[in-house]
């Protein structure tokens, strides 16, 4: 989505949105003071800086616009708020302090770099001067150039520190690619599949002898029906002559399937046969199962060096998500989180524990 049409749909999202927060607010929010005029709710102070009421909303209306489809009444948007509140604010946190870090070890946004991403967004949006943009980003958001760029700071003091405080961290040599290989050989295995021709006669599941007769019909029937086919006649015609089972239109043709989604009855005929050999009749819950084995294909591994690559990728965001999980437990420890709002704290810490730390991302906030 461009920028373009990024503005127009948080456009008609944004006051369906607000609209439903404010109830929201109501239902939560302690009377009013008359003698008193509130400029901003905080929620969190993050080693003296802030989060507010306003920050908050806008990362909501940010990840409900990231879904793509804006909810269509005010309990839907009440119990969508609900959801994504408790992820909100944890990353709400984290990302502040991120920043916080970045800021510490002296990285910036340059005028040289602000400007380049402005000249950018007007060529991939067709925008033709720096005040149609902040036209664009007014109208639609209440932005500013200066509010654009702190959002554009803010996202690359981010992206500086996971680069240089955690992916720098993280290698991967062949001995521990080839061990990852060795104890994940399943995930690079294709699997067993087999191809089968069927015939059913079709008899009830037998009760208290009641049809031992009707049983011992379709017993011999099967049984005639697998020695005309070891004599040579084709299958497939057989099949449509006398099956029973949906497989007849098909000349009795099943798969390819995995050999695990087989019955295990059938998956033991399966080993035992040769291509082409037809099983003796085996009783099943439908009746009597004449069977053919068209193909059979074995697991096959994929060779190491074919998806060493694809290991090196798994790897090394396995070890990214660990090392970004350290770096911000680091961080959590060394900070100061004082909590305006219990309710959002309580939230915050259950959140960590059920989840614990995923990436950052989403659409900018300011």
């Amino acid at each position: 989505m461009n920028l373009r049409q990024w503005l127009l749909f948080s456009g008609g999202i944004t006051v369906w949105f607000l609209g439903g927060l404010a109830v929201l607010r109501a239902q939560t929010a302690p009377p009013p003071d008359p003698d008193l005029t509130v400029i901003e709710r905080v929620l969190v102070k993050v080693n003296g800086q802030i989060i507010t009421q306003t920050d908050l909303e806008t990362r909501q209306i940010n990840e409900i616009r990231s879904r793509g489809v804006a909810p269509r009444n005010n309990v839907e948007l009440a119990n969508l708020v609900r959801e994504i509140t408790p992820a909100v604010i944890a990353n709400a946190v984290d990302e502040l302090l991120l920043v916080q870090r970045g800021r510490d070890l002296g990285y910036q946004l340059s005028d040289e770099q602000f400007n380049e991403i402005v000249t950018n967004l007007k060529t991939e949006n067709q925008f033709e001067s720096d005040e149609e943009l902040e036209e664009a980003l007014q109208e639609s958001e209440g932005l500013t150039m200066a509010d654009l760029r702190r959002v554009m700071e803010r996202q690359m003091l981010v992206g500086q520190i996971q680069q240089v405080e955690i992916l720098s961290r993280i290698s991967i040599t062949d001995v521990e690619a080839r061990d990852y290989y060795d104890s994940h050989i399943e995930e690079f295995t294709e699997p067993a599949t087999a191809t089968l021709r069927e015939i059913l006669i079709a008899v009830p599941e037998d009760v208290d002898g009641v049809n031992a007769g009707t049983d011992e019909e379709g017993r011999v029937v099967a049984q005639t029906v697998a020695a005309r086919l070891r004599d040579g006649e084709d299958f497939a015609t057989v099949a449509e002559e006398v099956s029973e089972s949906p497989s007849r239109s098909n000349g009795g043709l099943i798969g390819p399937l995995l050999l695990v989604d087989y019955s295990e009855t059938i998956q033991e005929l399966i080993v035992s046969l040769s291509v082409d050999e037809v099983a003796d009749p085996v009783r099943t819950p439908q009746g009597y199962q004449v069977v053919m084995l068209e193909a059979r294909t074995d697991d096959v591994a994929q060779p190491f060096d074919e998806v060493r690559d694809q290991i090196s990728t798994n790897v090394f965001n396995d070890r990214r998500l660990e090392e970004y999980s350290q770096y911000l437990d680091s961080l959590r420890d060394e900070a100061i989180i004082e909590w305006k709002n219990e309710e959002l704290g309580q939230l915050y810490e259950v959140y960590l524990a059920e989840n614990g730390n995923s990436p950052l991302g989403g659409p900018p906030q300011n």
